[in-house]
Formats: structure tokens, C-alpha cells, sequence
């Protein structure tokens, strides 16, 4: 395999901008074909991002000797479906975060990659960023000192009833289909880049409710992380704030300093050592998957080790349903 030639299975919102155009903006990378069930947004994206072949059908898309790799970009509660579907058809597989609906399924992805040699990438795409790496760097070497403690506030306001309507937004806050709510939609993203910097947990613990009742899941969650390190970390999403209170913080605090930074709403690093605050300053990517994307291609045709493994993905469901279980 010289070129990886991808076939998006989903192309939805989500692969509109962060990650579509960039299959064709990559080395020895390029989109061959698209799928979604409603035909005519099918063949409406194809024309629009020049994409050669569109189907309705998945297997279809799967089957199509041209496609040497596979994107599953729908909803998580296919994921699963999907994914065993191209391992099964010998063909690689990047697949959209959250990985599946549980840990369960996570693990029989994963298992079922190894089994047949398949190569299994979960876009967990913030750890191949600038940003995020910068971050990594600056713990890396301890700028901030031994590492005691992390909080994440993540505040946001309910979604209006005209929200709500869009298909968008409903999938996400329906548990058969996403698994959860916003919590399983957008923390994966931040349990990931927690593990990223800091390694296993040691121990996983939270607690989940439903205190607004304006959708069938969860709209708050906290979360408590004892990792391995030494490092402890605690959490806090609330998806029923009121206008305004809106919140998107992370704080790394060391024995000499803290780094302060925004996971979806900033481009800015904040390094405070002895009150002499240090900022570092990152241009908004125009695709936010192009650099994981990058790393994906160059794992697929063995120029790179797997920059997220099946069994990193496995390991944040793991941790989500910790941290959400009622049981």
C-alpha cells in the first residue's frame, strides 16, 4: 500500500471541516468515496468536496475495491457495527470518538483488530496538536514542578428547545444511540488528554445525574481520577448552567506553578511560575483532525507507530463508565 484511500462511512456535520478536506490535504492521503443513508446528502457532499463516489449503502462503501481504508464517522451506537464490518473486509480502520457506546463494545473492537491484523486508530485527535503537545512538553520538563493536582470545570447552558429539534444535537443526548449525554460526547476528548499527560488511573470515581430532566441523560457529572503518578485530578461538567456561567478551564497546578488552558475554546497557554505569568499562542487550525490524520496515514502505511490504539480507546469508555456508573 503506497496511497491510503479513504471512504468515510457518516459523512455528517462533523466531517464537514475538522476532518473531510484533510484526507485530500495529507501525503499519499485521498478521499475516494463517502456514505450516508440519505442518499441525496450523499451525492450533495460528494459534489461539493469533489469526492469521485458516494453510496447509501455502507457495505456498499466497504466493498468498493478502490477504498483501501475506512472512516466511521456516525453516531457511536454503530460504531461497533461498522468497524467489524471493514476488519472483516481487510481493510483499517480510523474510527470517530466516543469509540462505542461502552466499554464492552470497545473491547470486542479492539480484540477483533488484533485477531485479524487490522490496524485500528480512535480520533482521539487532540494529542497530535501543537497545543496540546506544547503542554505535554511543558510538563515534560517539569516548568511547573512535580505535578500535585488538576481541576477541569466544563459549564455549559442548556440547549434551547429549537436545539434540541436538530438532528445534531438530539443523537447526542439520546443514551441508546450516544450512550450518554454531552458528558459522553465531549469529556472522552478530556479523560484522553488527561491520560496523555499523566499515564493509567489508579483509582476512578464519580457520580451522574439527571437534575434538570429536560432529556432522557445525564446533565451533570464530576469526576475524580487518583493516576498512577501520583497526580490527582478532579472534574466537573455541568450541561444546565445559566447564561453566562459558561466554563471551559483546565488548570494544572505544580509545586512551582500552574499551566492554565481552555480544551474547546482557546488557542492561549497560560504558564503562571512565582506570579510571572507566560503565555504561548497557537493559530486556530482550519481542520482540527489534519494533524491526527497526518499520524493515521503515516501508522497505515507503516511510517509510524499508532498514535491512539484500540486499547486507548477501550481504557476512556472504561473510565466513563466509572465514572457514570449508579450501580
Amino acid at each position: 500500500m503506497k496511497e491510503i484511500k479513504w471512504g468515510i462511512i457518516g459523512c455528517g456535520d462533523v466531517t464537514e471541516l475538522k476532518s473531510g478536506p484533510a484526507f485530500n490535504k495529507v501525503k499519499n492521503s485521498i478521499l475516494v468515496a463517502v456514505m450516508r443513508r440519505d442518499a441525496e446528502k450523499a451525492k450533495d457532499y460528494a459534489q461539493r468536496h469533489n469526492v469521485p463516489n458516494w453510496y447509501a449503502d455502507a457495505t456498499k462503501l466497504i466493498n468498493d475495491p478502490n477504498v483501501n481504508a475506512i472512516y466511521i464517522a456516525t453516531p457511536p451506537s454503530t460504531h461497533l457495527q461498522f468497524a467489524l464490518a471493514a476488519i472483516a473486509a481487510n481493510k483499517p480502520v480510523y474510527v470517530e470518538k466516543p469509540m462505542t457506546i461502552n466499554y464492552t463494545e470497545a473491547i470486542e473492537m479492539s480484540d477483533m483488530a488484533s485477531a485479524k491484523n487490522i490496524k485500528l486508530v480512535v480520533a482521539h485527535y487532540r494529542r497530535a496538536q501543537p497545543f496540546f503537545l506544547k503542554i505535554k512538553q511543558l510538563l515534560t520538563d517539569k516548568i511547573i514542578g512535580e505535578i500535585r493536582f488538576v481541576r477541569l470545570d466544563y459549564f455549559k447552558t442548556l440547549l434551547t428547545p429549537d436545539a434540541l429539534k436538530k438532528e445534531q444535537n438530539a443523537w447526542r443526548l439520546n443514551p441508546a444511540i450516544a450512550g450518554g449525554g454531552l458528558f459522553h460526547d465531549l469529556a472522552p476528548h478530556q479523560l484522553d488528554l488527561m491520560r496523555f499527560f499523566f499515564g493509567e488511573a489508579k483509582h476512578i470515581s464519580g457520580t451522574a445525574l439527571n437534575q434538570g430532566g429536560n432529556y432522557s441523560a445525564d446533565d451533570m457529572v464530576t469526576a475524580n481520577i487518583h493516576f498512577k503518578s501520583g497526580v490527582l485530578f478532579c472534574g466537573i461538567w455541568c450541561f444546565n448552567i445559566a447564561a453566562g456561567q459558561q466554563k471551559d478551564l483546565c488548570e494544572i497546578v505544580g509545586s512551582n506553578g500552574k499551566i492554565s488552558f481552555s480544551v474547546f475554546d482557546g488557542y492561549t497557554v497560560t504558564v503562571t511560575v512565582n506570579n510571572i505569568a507566560t503565555q504561548y499562542s497557537f493559530d486556530p487550525l482550519q481542520h482540527v483532525q489534519q494533524p491526527m490524520i497526518e499520524k493515521v496515514v503515516g501508522y497505515f502505511l507503516n511510517e509510524n507507530d499508532n498514535p491512539c490504539t484500540g486499547i486507548d480507546g477501550a481504557i476512556i469508555m472504561d473510565w466513563i463508565t466509572r465514572i457514570t456508573d449508579r450501580s
